[in-house]
């Protein structure tokens, strides 16, 4: 699935801020949980639209990751 041009930068400008929280083990300011908002909501939309497109393969990837634990 090809990401559109703005919900490209929005993710290339909110991925940042999971490095960080994943650096530093913790969230450490406001701004980073509501960019950590904002990123849950991006990419809920983006699984949303992939499954709408591929229900199959997303119902494959999720008995995999079933059997794999």
């Amino acid at each position: 699935m090809k990401l559109d041009d703005a919900t490209f930068r929005l993710l290339r400008r909110l991925a940042p801020v999971l490095d960080d929280v994943l650096n530093a083990g913790e969230v450490e300011h406001a701004d980073q949980a509501v960019d950590l908002s904002s990123l849950a909501q991006l990419c809920s939309q983006l699984f949303d639209a992939y499954h709408d497109h591929h229900p199959s393969e997303i119902a494959q990837a999720r008995l995999d990751a079933l059997e794999s634990q």
